[in-house]
């Protein structure tokens, strides 16, 4: 199982990011949560097998067709509890 942090900054608030990431978080069995931050940026964790996590990393370089993402930042999270992620992915 790999899991990473991700912050995403440009125009990701408002435009649906947070739905569609969790949309497609689900449609690659990936656990985690996605939420906006006072600063205006998107952060995330994902955690799950090597290929979907590395499919959502890579869709939250484009995020949903109003977004405008200016950049991604990831961190691998090579400590963590799984019993802390939700069973699904979520929205917090």
């Amino acid at each position: 199982m790999k899991a990473v942090s991700v912050v995403v900054t440009g125009n990701v608030q408002g435009v649906y990011f947070r739905d569609t990431c969790r949309q497609v978080a689900r449609r690659h069995s990936v656990r985690g949560w996605v939420r906006n931050r006072e600063d205006g940026s998107v952060e995330a964790v994902f955690a799950g097998s090597d290929d979907a996590v590395d499919a959502l990393v890579d869709w939250s370089r484009i995020g949903p067709d109003a977004a405008v993402v200016e950049s991604v930042v990831t961190e691998p999270l090579v400590q963590f509890d799984q019993s802390d992620l939700p069973a699904e992915f979520e929205v917090r």
